[in-house]
């Protein structure tokens, strides 16, 4: 798996693959104003923070999961924004894939080589992040420092692959970046079922067959940089290509990929000897859930005896980190990956006879599904579907806080691979609506004659908002301090006191102290201006974009709502009441009243905001802008108190 900031990689003339063409090896003759800054059409330049002078990329299947492929790129950037191309990471495993030759070179405006490095330059690491505790994998990482721009960046390298379950993806460019020219080429048995996915392109390759061996090759040249639009998904707008293969070999174990069910039975068959417990372990397991009636409420009672025992540890060890620890050893050593605790809970459910099924998926917010037309992988997580009777409950195995039933943004709203007795079979994991993700407070402000305050701030959520306020309570007291303030985008308090309470049934409540020696905006003689509450429900504004493609993609749906209550200070009384609104949009409303109560000398405004979907079609997103604008605005209406005649 490739690692590189660079691997925006695009095609070819049609005179450069000619030169190319024979051997699609590294090219000797390529023209040098290829390196020279000053040759980049103006076209462009637009918008773009690297060019793409020249990329070819080869690769020769040489069987299943058996490949050999060289890579050689001239990237010319254009401005700090375009560092990332200055930097290069490839992961690799000593055992089935190696990186044979690698050597980058740097070039000056003018196309002067100023700086070399070899693969003995690269630092070489264990595979390691903040989720992954053991692994077997590996990386090797360089990165040039820029001096002065415009600066080019040649790669070249080669790599041998003894395992892979597809081919890969070809991705033609990134954002901000323009391409001269680029290629990608590969040859492959005309008997291996070779296939190939476009991805927000139309480009097609040109094929030819000689002794058996299939030839393909695409071309693109002249392409203009694509600008990111606020809140698009990359994978919506980004060219490439995903290819694969019939059969595959991966850590030494063959399997086939020509369907997802026959993907899922190569996966059924490496959990098939580690999925059950010991008669003991099984005996205990039905004792436990003895008393509970209903087959749901076993599978709560699991689900959370996993949460309160089991602890979430990485390691991908083994054949690519793709088979679980067998079920007997988790339950010994009470930890586990995704795949282990998944299984885990596949076993104990096994135990009291309720079935339970592994599922691959793609996780985190906003990701890409797997294509039902186009079997390959594209999974990094492990969750569990369990099909009862009137429903089918999913469950998340990793985190020790998930509400039961709930997967949330990591992994909902898109599709997963669901691994049966019969193979693998795609299914659409849940989509929460905006009931599921609410954020419901009361806030009490008592302001003082000198324009200060104390307020206390009630907060109940569940969902999204439930996750925010569990990982807040994990912090340190200066780091919640900080983290409550850019969250709710408070002004900033002289005092805050965060003080986590309750969390059950899917409901998290917080409360928060705060002090303002200053808490209101403006002070004009006898008169006190407010903003007439302690956070908005929504800080988000959006740029005006006349002709906006892509669509707009928020975490999560949601439901927000606060009641402020604000008690004047003694001998002050209202001179201005911000006036009550209802705005709306096609997938939102925002409803904000205010009430003066003489008598208890209190100000009440009620808000609630809320947004139906979580992706706005590119045709809304005017819409969309206009309204937010507006709620800005309502927003920023004042308070004003005077002190009574």
């Amino acid at each position: 798996m490739l690692i590189k900031h660079y691997t925006r990689l695009l095609l070819t003339t049609a005179a450069l693959c000619a030169l190319y063409a024979p051997g699609y090896s590294q090219d000797k003759n390529i023209p040098k104003e290829l390196y020279v800054a000053t040759t980049i059409p103006d076209s462009l330049k637009e918008d773009a923070n690297s060019v793409v002078r020249y990329s070819l990329e080869d690769c020769n299947i040489k069987g299943p999961g058996k490949a050999e492929k060289q890579y050689h790129s001239i990237v010319t950037i254009l401005n700090e924004k375009g560092n990332g191309e200055a930097g290069f990471g490839i992961e690799y495993n000593k055992k089935f894939n190696s990186v044979n030759s690698f050597e980058m070179k740097v070039y000056d405006a003018a196309g002067t080589l100023i700086k070399k490095y070899h693969k003995s330059d690269m630092y070489d690491h264990l595979a390691v992040d903040n989720e992954t505790l053991v692994t077997e994998d590996r990386v090797l990482q360089i990165r040039h420092t820029i001096s002065s721009y415009p600066c080019t960046i040649e790669i070249i390298y080669a790599e041998d692959s003894k395992s892979s379950i597809d081919l890969g993806a070809w991705y033609i460019q990134g954002f901000d970046q323009s391409v001269q020219n680029t290629s990608y080429h590969i040859s492959i048995s005309a008997d291996a079922g070779f296939r190939y996915s476009n991805k927000n392109t139309n480009i097609k390759p040109q094929k030819s067959t000689l002794e058996k061996t299939d030839s393909y090759t695409w071309q693109v040249t002249n392409l203009k940089a694509i600008k990111p639009e606020d809140g698009s998904e990359s994978w919506r707008v980004l060219p490439k290509v995903y290819f694969a293969a019939n059969d595959f070999e991966y850590y030494g174990i063959p399997g086939n990929i020509s369907s997802w069910q026959n993907y899922g039975k190569w996966q059924q068959s490496l959990n098939s000897d580690i999925c059950s417990l010991s008669p003991k372990r099984v005996q205990e397991i039905q004792t436990m859930t003895a008393n509970i009636k209903t087959d749901k409420e076993k599978v709560r009672f699991l689900y959370n005896y996993l949460q309160k025992n089991v602890r979430y540890v990485g390691v991908q060890l083994g054949i690519g980190g793709l088979k679980p620890f067998p079920a007997s050893f988790v339950d010994e050593k009470k930890y586990g990956d995704c795949k282990g605790l998944s299984n885990y809970m596949c076993a104990m459910l096994k135990a009291v006879d309720i079935p339970a099924y592994y599922a691959k998926v793609r996780a985190g917010t906003n990701e890409e599904p797997c294509n039902p037309a186009f079997p390959n992988d594209l999974s990094n997580h492990i969750i569990v579907c369990v099909p009862l009777k009137n429903d089918t409950t999913w469950l998340e195995c990793t985190s020790q806080t998930q509400q039961f039933g709930k997967l949330g943004k990591f992994t909902e709203n898109r599709n997963a691979l669901v691994i049966t007795e019969n193979g693998g079979k795609l299914v659409n994991t849940p989509k929460s609506a905006a009931i599921d993700n609410q954020l419901n407070a009361e806030a009490h402000v008592v302001l003082d004659a000198d324009g200060g305050s104390k307020a206390h701030l009630k907060i109940l959520s569940t969902g999204d908002y439930r996750d925010d306020y569990i990982s807040i309570e994990a912090l340190k007291t200066d780091e919640q301090k900080q983290a409550v303030i850019t969250m709710l985008n408070m002004k900033q308090p002289s005092e805050l006191i965060f003080k986590p309470s309750t969390d059950g049934d899917g409901v998290k409540e917080v409360n928060i102290d705060l002090v303002y020696d200053k808490f209101c905006d403006i002070t004009s003689g006898d008169k006190h201006f407010y903003k007439p509450r302690v956070f908005d429900l929504w800080q988000a504004t959006l740029p005006v974009e006349e002709k906006r493609k892509s669509d707009y993609y928020f975490d999560v749906p949601m439901l927000k709502s606060c009641v402020t209550t604000i008690d004047l200070p003694a001998g002050f009384e209202v001179e201005t009441l911000p006036a009550s609104q209802s705005l709306k949009f096609s997938y939102g409303t925002y409803d904000v009243k205010y009430t003066y109560d003489a008598i208890k000398n209190q100000v009440v405004n009620t808000t609630k905001f809320n947004l139906t979907n979580q992706v706005i079609p590119a045709a809304k997103y005017n819409e969309m802008q206009t309204y937010f604008d507006a709620i800005a605005k309502a927003q920023n209406k004042k308070l004003v108190i005077r002190r009574k005649a």
